[in-house]
């Protein structure tokens, strides 16, 4: 499949400012699924500086910052992107991660003590009470931890309403989990807390999605994804139910929502700002 993607972001200031250092999140990160054969980053006003960097948890992004001052400011990102299809269900998780959760008989996860400092940031939890009782029915009714996973996807597609929401905040998973639906973004991190309830390290994943029957498949798209020992990061949409494949191209992960945002940046002066985005992917012809 090969995709051009064109991304706008545009900042209008109701007075002058002057722009601090920013973070321009709007390449995709590594996958061996995908390859970008064409990529173009307009940038106004022109940064004095533009650099590539590689943040804590291994995200590629461009580094940018200003001299002059300015009352807008305007990023363009061109892609073409091509992906190969491959099996989402193609790997097998090391048997001794499992034995715990197997002898209690409800899922119950614990890494090897000796990766604690890696993956405490991606366990840390928002504890909400209601996460107990869908975590073991779900584990009930499953012939595994893989079909538990792609069982508890489906059940939040079919049973929490995937809204379409312009704010750039995020809901609290207790909220979203009550309130029977939310944005991608909020369904994602609600599942990341559920899944997190088990002792599971997740981390959240904004970047394209391009599926026709997702109502807003074709501009920002959040996801999850769960490290399973032996298995790596293996990625789950709420919003479809599925296991994520070759359609989703990732811009950043973070076990923290707000820090995978495309553009993230400062600015200093007495103004208010409004941003306004666009997406649009167009599938094209080989």
């Amino acid at each position: 499949m090969k995709l051009r993607i064109n991304h706008l972001t545009q900042y209008d200031y109701s007075s002058v400012i002057s722009l601090g250092l920013h973070r321009l999140y709007l390449l995709p990160q590594f996958r061996t699924y995908l390859s970008v054969s064409f990529q173009r980053l307009s940038i106004s006003p022109q940064p004095a500086g533009l650099g590539d960097r590689i943040d804590l948890t291994g995200n590629s992004f461009k580094q940018a910052w200003f001299n002059e001052e300015t009352d807008f400011l305007k990023i363009q990102s061109e892609l073409v992107v091509e992906t190969k299809e491959f099996n989402p269900f193609g790997f097998i998780i090391d048997p001794d991660f499992l034995k715990e959760s197997l002898n209690s008989g409800k899922p119950v996860f614990s890494y090897p003590s000796e990766n604690q400092d890696l993956i405490s940031p991606f366990v840390r939890l928002t504890e909400f009470a209601s996460a107990e009782h869908i975590l073991n029915s779900t584990w009930k009714e499953s012939s595994g931890i893989t079909d538990w996973l792609a069982r508890l996807t489906n059940l939040i597609y079919q049973n929490w309403n995937h809204i379409i929401r312009h704010e750039e905040n995020i809901w609290d998973p207790g909220f979203t989990f009550s309130n029977k639906g939310g944005s991608c973004r909020d369904l994602a991190w609600m599942q990341m807390m559920i899944l997190r309830q088990a002792g599971l390290a997740t981390r959240f994943v904004s970047g394209y999605a391009f599926n026709p029957n997702l109502d807003d498949g074709h501009e920002l798209h959040a996801w999850l994804e769960v490290y399973l020992p032996g298995a790596g990061w293996i990625g789950m949409d709420p919003s479809l139910g599925l296991l994520t494949g070759h359609h989703y191209i990732p811009l950043a992960t973070h076990p923290e929502p707000k820090q995978t945002l495309p553009v993230q940046g400062t600015f200093a002066g007495e103004a208010t700002a409004n941003l306004h985005t666009r997406v649009d992917l167009e599938l094209q012809k080989n």
